[in-house]
């Protein structure tokens, strides 16, 4: 399968600069991924949409919903060289060591960065380029960058595509109500158009939920360079899955009631723990990578953002729905204005 084949034009006034006026206003696409019907509504609807008969298991049990509680860390940073004052803007991914004293760093024109410079960052904080891992930078702190510091002088990690800089708004809006695990490079977007009342509206209806811990990287939204999707090697990413949790999905599966993953990163979390019929509990590591021909084991439904051309989250969706469909769906998307990405509006696969 060429990575051409997962291309698409979107005008550019499309990518949503910033997020709705107010949490959960977002519109909806549902896909009927048998029979290709398409729906619009809004986000607001869910209750009612996921009571349809369609959704209903054999017994008449409502779906259950499986959202991704990872938290989004505070880890973009601005550093000034300490030989000549010239700033960069650094990314902090992950902790090589576990002492929160070397980081793993994205970094603009990285190999430029000579091992042995000095960065200055606020509160004092010195730290040294250390070296390099793959494409990424080690950077050195003089001593533990832990998230209390992170919340006080980093700034939330907006993507690329949002082209203005951060603004208070997006302390809040950029995670979800529900995150409560700190480690993402970036946020679960699926889950940011739910609210308190709305998931007590769905708890009303008998739709269920559990979480599931998935530290989302920056793999997970970068381009497949490859010509071939096949040759694309997929980024490792942690997850967790609590002994509840895993219980409660497993008694699901067993009483056929719908499973529907919010957001790809739990799509992804529950395909990876499955094996012989059961999901698989603790800390686990992932590098999963689902395009078509992929047979899914978990998941019934998906409720997800649109997602950029030539990404791995393309092709996942299209693993889900077909390729064609997903496509035909995206063009359609796109006629009617829908808002693109991480702040733009939710589309429901089943």
């Amino acid at each position: 399968m060429k990575t051409s084949d997962f291309n698409f034009d979107l005008p550019e006034q499309l990518i949503a600069q910033q997020p709705p006026e107010k949490r959960g206003q977002s519109r909806l696409m549902t896909l009927d991924r048998v029979t290709g019907k398409r729906t619009h509504g809004t986000v607001l609807q869910l209750p009612d949409i996921l009571c349809a008969e369609h959704f209903l298991s054999p017994d008449g049990e409502a779906p259950l919903l499986v959202f991704n509680d990872t938290k989004v860390r505070k880890a973009r940073l601005t550093g000034i060289l300490e030989q000549t004052g010239a700033q960069a803007e650094f990314l902090l991914l992950e902790d090589k060591k576990g002492l929160s004293t070397v980081w793993k760093t994205l970094v603009k024109r990285s190999r430029r960065k000579k091992t042995g410079s000095v960065y200055l960052f606020p509160d004092n904080v010195k730290a040294v380029v250390s070296g390099f891992d793959g494409e990424y930078l080690l950077l050195e702190f003089d001593r533990a960058i832990d998230d209390a510091w992170f919340d006080k002088y980093g700034a939330v990690p907006l993507p690329p595509y949002i082209k203005r800089k951060n603004n208070q708004a997006d302390n809040e809006r950029y995670q979800t109500i529900y995150a409560k695990q700190t480690g993402s490079a970036a946020a679960p977007t699926a889950g940011l158009h739910f609210t308190e009342e709305l998931l007590s509206a769905l708890n009303k209806r008998g739709i269920g939920s559990v979480f599931v811990t998935l530290h989302v990287g920056l793999g997970t939204f970068l381009p497949v360079r490859s010509e071939n999707i096949e040759d694309h090697i997929m980024h490792e990413e942690r997850f967790f899955i609590t002994e509840e949790t895993a219980s409660v999905l497993e008694k699901a599966k067993s009483q056929k009631r719908k499973i529907i993953a919010v957001g790809t990163t739990s799509l992804r979390s529950l395909e990876s723990a499955f094996s012989d019929g059961e999901i698989k509990r603790g800390w686990q590591s992932t590098s999963i990578f689902i395009y078509p021909g992929y047979r899914f084991n978990v998941v019934d439904a998906l409720f997800t953002n649109f997602h950029t051309p030539l990404s791995t989250l393309l092709m996942l969706v299209s693993a889900f729905a077909g390729k064609e469909l997903i496509l035909e769906s995206y063009a359609e998307a796109i006629r009617e204005q829908y808002r693109f990405f991480s702040y733009g509006d939710a589309m429901l696969i089943y």
